[in-house]
């Protein structure tokens, strides 16, 4: 039994064994492979992600710019070593930069959500400055050190940009993204150089939370509250405390923390003979203390305003494709709704030539904050009103041509002027004198106007290759007149000595190649 009963055994597990094996050859089936596919919902280019109802879309562009006369590459020879017009002034600036935006939509029964994120890569060159002693360093203010006794080669600036990164929902748009008081050309109404004043911007984006309302037929109203801290303050300058190097006659910056946002309303119509918008944004003041502590006191907060009009009429009868955009635009207390970039216009310092007796050379000045103080006082608000715009022709599909002009007036009240000039207008008793001295001062003002004209030419030999040619002159009209004694600045190699006050003028050309993808 027990001999049968092992037999029986061996053949079951034989059996079990045979089975399985014949079970393992068997053909399994293949899981189905996820293929990318078209989304036509949204337009060109998006692709549904594999196993998902999103759809998205990869763009950006390569750029490379060559910039003469200048240290910048966001705007002319207006300040610092650029400004300065000597051997620490650039004869050329270099960047190149990479651009990767990404787009991702998803319909849902709230609507379409939306993220959309753009990033840059950039090298740019740099500049060296003085170190007062017969020796130089590479990129002293810049994003990337260098060693300090480098007197040659030098550490060029790589930097990460953040661009926009927002979400957009039923209407809402919550992120980094261009404000919705900037005109649709942002800075561009006609060119590629940054630096133009005359109109709010933005172009790299600003933090927001914003509901858009759409009324149909092209109409829609945007309100939102957007931080100010970034790209909004242009300064509350506390006049008691002198500053340092060429603007030291305007005090020294002296912001408290942030406590409100500014608020925009922007009113839309856009439709197929062009485009028209009315934007207005408050602006907080929230100025800090007099001194160094609470028992110092402080100015009590102002609230500034903007408003800008905006108009863009397309193919007109000059040629297929023409257009013109231009703006204008108003504030009292939030300067950087007219001058975005305070580099070209919202702090001067420019030197030019001289033919006075007994005068070094020229010193152009013009300084654009939100409002000054002095110990004591309150905060008196900066006017400002400007304009901008251009006029583009298409010869053909593969060229155009472009003409533009922009211009910002700066004015101080009598309070203000009073500070910083002296209650006589001299210099005498205010921050100007203090800095500068009054012996040779004939005129004391510091209110001043920036006027910029140019043109541009545009290349695009094959779909998305573009060349480009952009010519911007710059003229500095201040109101200051007679001499000065200048501190000197060993950054720039400017000894401390006479020198004229007078109007200036610079010239920039941009060069640009830029691949889109």
């Amino acid at each position: 039994m027990k001999m049968v009963k092992g037999l029986l055994l061996g053949s079951v597990a034989a059996l079990i064994a045979s089975s399985g094996a014949q079970a393992a050859d068997l053909p399994v089936k293949a899981k189905a492979v996820e293929y990318v596919k078209v989304c036509s919902l949204y337009g060109p280019g998006f692709y549904f992600i594999p196993g998902t109802d999103t759809c998205i879309k990869l763009g950006g562009y390569l750029r490379a710019d060559v910039l003469a006369n200048t240290n910048s590459d966001a705007s002319g020879n207006t300040s610092g070593a650029g400004g300065a017009q000597n051997r620490f002034t650039n004869g050329y600036t270099w960047r190149s930069r990479e651009d990767l935006n990404v787009d991702t939509r998803t319909a849902t029964e709230y609507g379409v959500v939306r993220t959309y994120v753009d990033l840059t890569f950039s090298w740019t060159s740099d500049t060296y400055g003085g170190q007062g002693n017969g020796a130089t360093v590479y990129s002293p203010i810049g994003t990337a050190a260098a060693p300090s006794n480098a007197t040659s080669g030098g550490v060029a600036a790589g930097t990460l940009g953040v661009y926009y990164a927002f979400i957009q929902f039923a209407g809402f748009t919550m992120g980094k993204a261009v404000s919705q008081f900037s005109a649709p050309w942002t800075n561009y109404p006609g060119n590629n150089f940054d630096g133009l004043v005359g109109g709010g911007g933005t172009v790299t984006g600003v933090n927001q939370f914003t509901y858009t309302a759409q009324f149909g037929n092209g109409v829609s109203l945007s309100l939102s509250a957007q931080d100010q801290s970034a790209y909004y303050q242009a300064g509350v300058q506390n006049l008691g405390v002198l500053g340092t190097g060429a603007l030291g006659a305007y005090g020294a910056s002296d912001y408290a923390g942030t406590i409100a946002p500014d608020l925009v309303a922007a009113l839309r119509v856009d439709q197929a003979w062009g485009l028209f918008q009315a934007s207005f944004a408050a602006h907080d003041n929230h100025a800090a203390y007099y001194g160094g502590t609470e028992l110092t006191g402080h100015p009590d907060d102002k609230w500034g305003w903007a408003g800008q009009l905006a108009l863009s009429i397309k193919n007109i009868p000059t040629g297929p494709g023409d257009t013109i955009n231009i703006q204008g635009v108003y504030t009292d207390g939030a300067t950087r709704y007219n001058i975005q970039d305070l580099s070209i216009a919202g702090a001067v310092t420019y030197f030019g030539g001289t033919n006075l007796p007994g005068a070094y050379q020229s010193i152009g000045f013009g300084m654009a904050p939100d409002s000054v103080f002095v110990n004591g006082g309150q905060q008196q608000l900066i006017q400002t009103w400007g304009m901008r715009g251009a006029f583009i022709h298409n010869w053909n599909p593969n060229w155009n041509t472009s003409v533009y002009g922009a211009y910002a007036g700066i004015h101080y009240n009598d309070p203000a002027k009073s500070a910083i000039c002296g209650p006589g207008g001299n210099g005498v008793g205010g921050s100007f004198g203090a800095v500068f001295g009054t012996a040779g001062l004939t005129s004391c003002n510091p209110d001043y106007n920036i006027a910029q004209i140019g043109t541009q030419t545009q290349w695009t030999p094959v779909k998305n290759l573009t060349f480009s040619a952009d010519l911007t002159y710059t003229h500095l009209d201040q109101k200051y007149a007679g001499t000065i004694t200048y501190p000197g600045s060993a950054a720039i190699g400017k000894p401390a000595t006479v020198y004229e006050l007078k109007d200036q003028d610079t010239v920039t050309l941009l060069l640009r190649a830029q691949r889109n993808w």
